[in-house]
């Protein structure tokens, strides 16, 4: 179909606006134009892409039209669709996304799953004490939350517009009464001894002339704060590691995300703090290195050490 400006509903049924549009946006080499081009109509027309499948031949309004137009010129902009639509799905959730939190990755899902892996792997108090540092928009300890019940769960992030962000988010899942957030700069905020079973966190691990080279989309919209971890992208990774096993309890664990090239320098990150063992990494589905966990190391092996 030509490139043509919008004209009357009746020209438009929602088929032919998404073939326009697929069109439009794979011309312009924007990623997964179908698929953006059929979340923002959803959107647009505040309903769901399964809708669009079962009313293919329904024709639109002319606000309709003129706000889908707006969408598709916001997306040829680079602005990413998540942050056009107000919302992405993780886990089994629908989380608010602004620009003022990083938008959840797939690969992030790993996290969850190795966290609750490790819950369910426990064989004394059923019951966990839980930490999520760097909680942005809430996505891993509210599927924590939405999967295994039972547990104290405490979220922190240093922005406080992406904890308020995450309480919404909270609230929207229907687990607001099993997380507790607050503002803080990773461990800082918490008065030292063992508090915690597990401390989980997704922290910057992009080294700034990476981030440079990242997609536009990216370098202009999301935060840098929630992606920029400094020159070698390890900055967060120390600041969480030489003070997190202070906050664990016996036999706690520290389990992070980590970028697909970083485990050995985590690992000597870890060794070179004293404070762990039983270091090990997962790999996402894609076969990328992705998730590092360490234990608290016990009285005895620190002792053994000196």
């Amino acid at each position: 179909m030509p490139n043509r400006p919008f004209r009357t509903s009746s020209e438009w049924t929602v088929l032919r606006i998404l073939q326009w549009a697929n069109g439009y946006l794979k011309k312009r080499e924007i990623e997964s134009p179908r698929a953006a081009a059929e979340i923002l109509l959803a959107h647009a027309l505040g309903t769901d892409r399964v809708y669009l499948y079962m009313h293919h031949d329904q024709p639109l309004e002319k606000p309709e039209l003129a706000l889908f137009k707006t969408f598709i010129q916001r997306r040829l902009q680079g602005e990413p669709v998540a942050y056009i639509v107000g919302h992405k799905g993780f886990w089994s959730l629908d989380l608010r996304v602004t620009p003022a939190v990083l938008i959840p990755r797939p690969e992030t899902e790993r996290l969850v799953e190795a966290a609750l892996a490790w819950l369910a792997g426990r064989v004394s108090e059923p019951a966990a004490d839980i930490m999520d540092l760097g909680t942005g928009s809430g996505a891993v300890v509210l599927a924590m939350a939405a999967e295994a019940g039972g547990h104290r769960l405490v979220a922190s992030d240093v922005s406080p517009e992406a904890i308020t962000i995450a309480r919404r988010n909270a609230v929207a899942a229907g687990v607001a009464g099993r997380v507790r957030f607050f503002v803080g700069d990773w461990l800082r905020a918490l008065r030292r001894g063992p508090i915690f079973d597990l401390i989980v966190s997704n922290p910057p691990y992009v080294a700034t002339d990476e981030w440079l080279r990242l997609q536009p989309e990216i370098v202009r919209y999301e935060p840098r704060l929630a992606l920029d971890g400094d020159a070698d992208g390890l900055r967060c990774y120390r600041a969480i590691i030489e003070t997190a096993h202070q906050h664990l309890k016996p036999g706690g664990a520290l389990m992070m995300e980590i970028g697909c090239s970083q485990r050995e320098a985590v690992r000597r990150i870890a060794e070179g703090s004293g404070g762990y063992e039983a270091f090990s990494c997962v790999k996402d589905y894609g076969g990328h290195d992705r998730v590092v966990t360490m234990q608290k190391k016990n009285i005895a092996s620190i002792y053994k050490d000196c």
